[in-house]
């Protein structure tokens, strides 16, 4: 049976998604997991086809690939998530040879901000200049100068949570670095560095901006969708993965409290 997967990481511990000489990588540690399980040949070449590649330190909460396996759902996802602590496979639905995993409806991913003395309303007016089909060789990595790359943006929008707030950007498909770049606009303009006259011109594609990237460590793939449902779903984290869970946030509670001591003594 041909699978597609929906899978979950955090992605600082990892080198990005695609496999590379020497370093930790999500999908080489996949790989070997598989291997383990006799799912996938123990030198294999061929990588596993994903919808979406991150890079370093990005994380995702709902990336899927595709495997063939001889196991039923409910069993696929209990060896799947045996694999690694860091990785979750949270849903699994059968596929035929033809499907294709790049070719979801719509992904959404989303950028964690820390408030500071940001100002939302300036993200927000920023942000809805990035609606409909937009120029985004200046929002992406890699791309020629010459004519126009467009793709169709869906929305951004901006929402306040605990202690700062979440950009999210929704698009059937993105450039490499897209949403970064677009983060790093939005802040270079809250910034007063970007006026929003210039923005909407490079929206346009009327100006080119040279802009950074915005840390990787803040950006989730939260989504990607296909028109069918899921037919398997996990039943929860395993015990090494709740181990894991509990071990981070005890480090981070300690940490924080660190920090507390020794910035006010």
């Amino acid at each position: 049976m041909r699978w597609l997967v929906q899978f979950g990481y955090d992605g600082r511990p990892f080198a990005g998604w695609a496999r590379q000489p020497g370093l930790r990588t999500v999908e080489g540690e996949l790989l070997r997991g598989l291997s383990r399980l006799g799912i996938v040949p123990p030198a294999g070449s061929a990588g596993l086809a994903v919808a979406s590649r991150t890079d370093r330190g990005v994380s995702a909460r709902a990336n899927a690939f595709v495997i063939t396996a001889d196991l039923p759902g409910g069993a696929l996802l209990r060896s799947l998530n045996g694999i690694s602590p860091e990785v979750t496979c949270t849903a699994a639905t059968e596929v035929s040879e033809e499907f294709r995993v790049r070719r979801a409806v719509r992904r959404t991913y989303r950028y964690f901000v820390f408030q500071g003395d940001h100002d939302i309303g300036s993200w927000e007016r920023a942000a809805r200049l990035f609606q409909g089909t937009i120029d985004v060789r200046s929002f992406g990595r890699a791309l020629p100068a010459g004519a126009p790359v467009e793709r169709v943006v869906e929305t951004v929008t901006i929402q306040e949570t605990t202690g700062g707030f979440v950009v999210e950007v929704r698009a059937p498909s993105f450039v490499w670095g897209m949403v970064r770049k677009i983060v790093a606009a939005l802040r270079e303009h809250d910034s007063g560095r970007l006026p929003l006259a210039r923005l909407e011109a490079a929206v346009r594609g009327r100006e080119r901006l040279t802009l950074p990237l915005a840390p990787p460590e803040g950006l989730v793939l939260w989504e990607v969708e296909y028109p069918f449902p899921w037919n398997y779903h996990w039943a929860g984290p395993n015990r090494h993965q709740r181990a894991r869970s509990q071990s981070l946030a005890e480090s981070f509670w300690v940490h924080s409290h660190v920090l507390k001591a020794i910035t006010e003594v």
